[in-house]
Formats: C-alpha cells, structure tokens, sequence
C-alpha cells in the first residue's frame, strides 16, 4: 500500500485496518425497530378493518361519522378559544372581529 492509497481511505476503512470499528449511535439501532413497529401497526389495523364484523359500507359511514363529529368538535374548540382572546379596541371597548 503507498501513499496515495492511504490518502484516499477514510475513518472506517482506517479503524478496519487495525482491527476495529465506529460505535453504533441509539438512532442507528433504533429506527428500524420503529420503523418495523410502525409498519405493524400500519398492517394490525388494515387487518383489523379488513376483518370487521360489519360490512364495508356500514363501516365507512361510521368512519366518515367519526371524523366528522371530530372535525365539529375540533371547529367547535377552536371557535371557544377565538371567543376567550377578546381584543381590546382604542375606547376598551372588547370587540371580535370575524
């Protein structure tokens, strides 16, 4: 091996030289675990409304009911939290501007 060779090797391929190697950071270990884990709960659920008791269009009228009443429920809060930030005009008069 001559000079240039050595020029051209990195970190890794240097500690590989001698025998060793970078540690694994958590992330490196980690994600595929989350990953895997996602990907099965992705699968568990698709399964699990491909297996339901009801049929298919009685299951999505009940899903489109859902999220709907949570849409509703979602307007409905964001409208009380509008509702409690008054904003005080230039007489303080409270005042809401739509």
């Amino acid at each position: 091996m001559n000079f240039n060779n050595l020029k051209k090797l990195d970190k890794d391929d240097l500690l590989h030289l001698v025998g060793l190697e970078t540690r694994r950071d958590t992330v490196d270990t980690l994600l595929p675990v989350v990953g895997a884990f996602a990907a099965g709960i992705l699968v568990g659920a698709g399964l699990g409304l491909l297996l339901a008791p009801k049929p298919g269009n009685q299951l999505r009228d009940d899903l489109r009911q859902r999220l709907q009443s949570g849409q509703d429920y979602l307007n409905n809060a964001v409208g009380r939290s509008e509702g409690s930030q008054a904003q005080t005009g230039p007489q303080g008069t409270v005042s809401r501007t739509a």
